[in-house]
């Protein structure tokens, strides 16, 4: 697809690494399949893999994690 930032490059499949924040908890996710942009990097994760993301974060809040890095795997 072309992107929608840029309007000038053309997105791959590749992998990036998404960083979400919510109070006192920081998670980084590693390795997380995405639409990536030839040109300006910019990223498109899919609906499916951001329910994943969000569930495992709202897991990780309400266990009281503070700063977390981990692999991204796929429910």
């Amino acid at each position: 697809m072309m992107c929608l930032i840029c309007k000038h490059g053309e997105t791959h499949a590749g992998t990036v690494s998404v960083m979400l924040e919510r109070g006192e908890t920081t998670l980084v996710f590693k390795h997380v399949p995405a639409q990536v942009c030839e040109n300006c990097g910019e990223a498109y994760v899919d609906e499916a893999t951001t329910r994943d993301l969000l569930a495992t974060a709202e897991a990780a809040v309400k266990g009281g994690v503070r700063v977390e890095v981990r692999d991204f795997v796929a429910a």
